[in-house]
């Protein structure tokens, strides 16, 4: 184990000179107070030194793993500097990166020419300003939530929109993404204050359902009962409040709305997960002989969309109903690596003309199924007391 910690890293910065980690790593502190990582090796009786990145685009960590690197390089006869040298995809900055983001997006189809302008309008605005010279592997949490923190509070929805649009060209841009990605959303949230409850927010910002979740299963009633069904299956809330049991098939975890009650008018499959249908199970209990209804109101016909809102305003939850599809969106985006026809597909939302043909060729019902049952368990990761 080497030497150097972090209070040790710190404590250096004031000291210039050079201080061992052991094993030839060496943080090297210059009297200008910049710092950088040297890898000291010995070979054939020669010593050599090779760079390893400065301190502040560098960890301790990921500097003694480069120091291996160099090592094992040299073990094996081959050149240490075109094992450190970082992928030509990283060095981009992250402008480039993110106009590459779009247009991909654009040419496959999978934006409209306005979301395109309303994207690359965002991104101009709160994110390039920040983060547009650096490059793609310099880019941390702390630097995106330094972007997002002067919107953070003042405009919580663009906001929000432009952390997503960040994190997924990210994912887009480096070829450790997906991996990446993975740890990054939450870390950039655990340095941003929670936002202030002020107004309708459209969409509840993913990290905190969970909580919702369990309060929502404490309130009880039939409001809170469908609002539970309309998160769990990212589906809209008429589609939830018109369900009938015969669109039911819970042995095979299936709900088939017709496609009369569809917006795009297009019969969807939803794949229920476990939460799902032991949700539905409840319901079960509590049927109606006089309605086949899954959430009849207390007369018998459909709940209306204000019971469901009343549900979070009894509960001080000032976000809209309509919103926690966005919340799965952005959930799918910066959680899983799912692709996004999955996501958009799990949302019936309409395909454009260009990937019609293929998207009528398959629903990613079985992808579908495995998103689906990833989501649930989230939303039921708070466990109540």
């Amino acid at each position: 184990m080497g030497k150097l910690t972090q209070a040790h890293i710190r404590a250096a910065l004031s000291k210039p000179g050079r201080h061992h980690d052991g094993d030839g790593l060496i943080l090297f502190v210059r009297e200008s107070g910049q710092a950088s990582w040297v890898a000291r090796i010995q070979q054939g009786g020669a010593r050599r030194e090779f760079g390893l990145g400065g301190l502040k685009a560098v960890g301790l960590r990921e500097a003694r793993e480069k120091a291996m690197l160099v090592k094992a390089a040299l073990v094996a006869g081959r050149d240490p500097h075109l094992e450190l040298k970082p992928p030509k995809e990283m060095t981009r900055t992250f402008r480039e990166a993110a106009l590459g983001f779009l247009d991909a997006k654009s040419a496959d189809a999978k934006i409209s020419d306005a979301k395109y302008k309303q994207n690359l309008s965002q991104l101009k605005a709160y994110a390039f300003p920040t983060l547009g010279k650096l490059q793609v592997q310099s880019i941390d949490a702390d630097a995106i939530a330094t972007c997002l923190r002067p919107i953070w509070s003042t405009k919580p929805e663009t906001a929000r929109k432009v952390r997503s649009l960040i994190i997924r060209t990210l994912r887009f841009a480096r070829p450790d993404g997906a991996l990446f990605i993975g740890t990054l959303g939450p870390a950039v949230a655990d340095r941003l204050p929670a936002q202030p409850k002020r107004g309708n927010f459209d969409a509840m910002p993913y990290a905190e359902l969970p909580a919702l979740m369990a309060r929502l299963t404490d309130k009880g009633g039939m409001g809170a009962l469908a609002l539970r069904a309309v998160i769990l299956t990212a589906a809209r809330s008429g589609e939830v409040r018109g369900a009938t049991w015969n669109e039911m098939d819970l042995e095979a975890a299936i709900w088939t709305v017709p496609a009369e009650r569809m917006k795009a008018r297009r019969m969807h499959r939803v794949p229920l997960s476990p939460e799902a249908v032991a949700l539905l199970r409840k319901a079960a209990s509590k049927r109606s002989p006089e309605t086949d209804l899954i959430f009849p109101s207390a007369s018998g016909k459909a709940l209306s969309d204000m019971t469901l809102t009343k549900a979070l305003r009894d509960m001080k939850v000032l976000f809209t109903v309509h919103g926690f599809r966005s919340t799965f969106r952005d959930w799918a985006a910066e959680q899983t690596n799912f692709p996004g026809e999955v996501a958009e597909a799990a949302l019936a939302h309409t395909v454009p003309k260009a990937v019609e043909a293929a998207y009528r060729r398959t629903d990613f019902f079985d992808k579908r199924r495995e998103l689906m049952n990833e989501w649930a368990a989230f939303a039921a990761s708070v466990r109540r007391t």
